[in-house]
């Protein structure tokens, strides 16, 4: 286990630098950042999305850093499916989401730089990891939601039940805002929630 921390550390500095060194719209989504928002957990790989930089782009600067494409036609793929596929040195998959939405370029504006024992790491906000994760509706997912906000005691309530109202209308699915009020009603801790 700790051997896995190691690489996931490795893989993260790396994907900073890379980020960093390039000048990339980037923030560090997924497993990863519910864990620095919420409860930590391990994740046995890295999720990130990246806005206004094209999947060729991103394969031949990674190579500088350490990344290479994790399958053989990962440029094809992230073309069908907007997530370019990536493997670090150190073995720890990189799955980098190619954002094109307005939400998406507001994620980045609103990511924090949160400082996980020496390494700064550019993350999502909160409350833009629950918009996503809520969205996703996995198990996990909705564990992470309910770990951030046992932790997060203020979150801007009104712009994840924008986003989420907005997304389930658009994808006709009212469900997916009716679980996360269940879940923001549960967490009484937060003001304004209840």
């Amino acid at each position: 286990m700790t051997e896995q921390i190691d690489h996931l550390r490795d893989t993260l500095a790396g994907l900073m630098e890379w980020f960093l060194g390039e000048d990339l719209e980037a923030a560090v989504i997924g497993g990863v950042a519910a864990g620095l928002h919420g409860h930590p957990r391990l994740t046995e790989d890295v999720d990130a999305v990246v806005v206004g930089t094209a999947a060729e782009e991103l394969i031949t600067a990674g190579k500088r850093y350490g990344f290479a494409p994790r399958i053989k036609d990962a440029l094809e793929f992230s073309q069908r499916t907007h997530v370019l596929l990536m493997q670090h040195r150190s073995g720890v998959g990189v799955d980098l989401s190619l954002g094109a939405l307005p939400f998406e370029s507001e994620v980045i504006a609103r990511a924090q730089r949160i400082d996980a024992d020496g390494l700064v790491i550019i993350v999502a906000s909160p409350e833009d990891l629950i918009i996503m994760k809520a969205l996703a509706r996995r198990p996990q997912d909705i564990a992470d939601i309910a770990g951030i906000l046992d932790i997060q005691s203020s979150l801007d309530t009104e712009r994840i039940r924008h986003w989420v109202r907005e997304f389930s209308a658009l994808l006709e699915m009212p469900e997916i805002f009716d679980e996360l009020e269940s879940l923001l009603r549960a967490a009484p801790q937060i003001p304004g929630i209840g």
